[in-house]
């Protein structure tokens, strides 16, 4: 149980807050590269309560500047993107993608108004189908060779959703092992050929037991947690008999990422990033191992729940996020449906907009979570002190980062670790993508 103080501490990313000037250090996702596609790639942008805008000028290059136009703070989302940059069309002002204003036609012939014109403007960089940007001061570390952003575009795909609270808790979902065997609980087992694209559908690798039952006939697992240079390690074990366990082990990167398995051939990388205090999108890029990915399908798939442009989840607190009393009696622990994100949106969005951890009473299994917690207050707290803080990577440092390994399999009981090292590695070598950086990595380390 915390404090109402130390709750606002953690959770609240305005400018001028505590966790909002930490999490301005590092890269944020912004948008699916699939949002600047069209005739008019101009979109309007909030980010941790700051409102920008997003574009791509007629040259293909990427800019985001501040929205309020700095002539009389008209909208610059409604702008008019020609002559190389993007035109206010209150009196015309023209800005180019750094912010240079290159234009003030309303002024008298020959004023030189424009030189001493400048738009804030932000880093941003395109990766694996998303949009990141940083809005911080100084020097953005730079990006980690990880799985995500080092495998081939054939072999990703990015999509991303809303969550109506705040983007802790929408995080704190995704550091819960235990939760899987209940929220996600499936009463009858599919056939795992046909679950690709979803998780918890398929079977773990080195069986052919599907994940759901595992999930729903051990509902016990016992958790530990470590620490990395990246974040966190969590390994949740469910012993299944004398001779196997289940292995499943996630990661949290800081400052608010996870990176879990998706499926034996696929993992998921996916950020919780702040709209405002009582708002967030995930953001998630899912990597292939094996073959490329049928990016349409997992469209469709994600498209059926949600709607564009905003991709506001059909099922939500106004509908009850498909609630069925039926269904919740004879198919799901929940009833609401099969998309696991929808039952996760329940649980963190019923939790209120910013949820109330005065009133909290943690368990055993919610040992990821304060081991979560305690890393960020100590971020904050570094952060603020002018301190080195977790993940400000140099591009040497990022260079030889990897992984990092997330594994969802059955093995031989006693030695987990040596089960989920082994199997990353037998991933890894039968990857067309992934085999040849393993060995560029072991090569460099021998």
């Amino acid at each position: 149980m915390i404090s109402a103080e130390q709750n606002d501490r953690i959770t609240r990313v305005a400018a001028a807050d505590p966790c909002g000037k930490l999490l301005r250090r590092y890269w944020q996702p912004v948008a699916l590269v699939d949002e600047l596609a069209g005739p008019r790639p101009v979109k309007a942008v909030r980010l941790m309560g700051q409102d920008f805008v997003l574009l791509r000028d007629e040259s293909g290059q990427l800019g985001m500047m501040d929205r309020d136009c700095p002539h009389r703070g008209a909208d610059l989302a409604y702008g008019r993107l020609e002559n190389g940059g993007l035109r206010c069309p209150f009196h015309g002002w023209l800005f180019d993608v750094k912010g240079n204003c290159l234009e003030t036609p309303a002024e008298p012939e020959g004023s030189k108004l424009c030189t001493r014109i400048k738009q804030r403007s932000y880093p941003v960089v395109e990766r694996s189908g998303v949009i990141f940007a940083y809005i911080g001061s100084g020097e953005p570390p730079a990006f980690p060779d990880f799985d995500c952003f080092v495998a081939p575009d054939s072999h990703t795909f990015a999509f991303k959703g809303l969550f109506e609270c705040n983007w802790l808790q929408a995080l704190e979902v995704g550091i819960d092992p235990a939760h899987a065997s209940y929220l996600h609980r499936f009463f009858q087992d599919e056939d795992t050929s046909g679950s690709y694209g979803k998780q918890f559908r398929g079977a773990s690798a080195d069986s052919d037991m599907p994940i759901t039952q595992v999930l729903r006939e051990f509902g016990r697992p016992d958790i530990s947690v470590e620490s990395t240079d990246y974040g966190l390690r969590l390994t949740a074990l469910r012993r299944l008999n004398e001779t196997r366990e289940h292995v499943r082990v996630t990661n949290v990167v800081f400052p608010q990422a996870f990176v879990i398995p998706m499926s034996s051939e696929m993992t998921i990388s996916q950020w919780h990033v702040p709209v405002d205090d009582t708002h967030c999108y995930w953001y998630a890029i899912f990597t292939s191992f094996t073959g490329p990915v049928n990016k349409q399908q997992m469209r469709e798939q994600r498209l059926a729940l949600y709607e564009l442009p905003d991709y506001m989840p059909r099922q939500n607190k106004r509908n009850n996020y498909g609630f069925n009393i039926e269904e919740q009696r004879s198919e799901t622990y929940t009833g609401m449906g099969q998309d696991i994100n929808v039952h996760d949106q329940w649980a963190v969005e019923s939790q209120g907009p910013i949820q109330d951890r005065t009133r909290e009473h943690l368990g055993t299994t919610d040992k990821g979570i304060l081991a979560y917690r305690r890393l960020l207050t100590a971020a904050i707290d570094a952060n603020l002190a002018g301190d080195q803080v977790p993940m400000m990577l140099s591009p040497e440092a990022a260079a030889a980062m990897s992984g990092p390994a997330s594994i969802d399999g059955i093995g031989a009981a006693g030695d987990p670790q040596a089960y989920w090292r082994e199997a990353d590695a037998k991933r890894r070598r039968e990857s067309s993508w992934a085999a040849p950086r393993m060995a560029a990595l072991s090569g460099r380390d021998a």
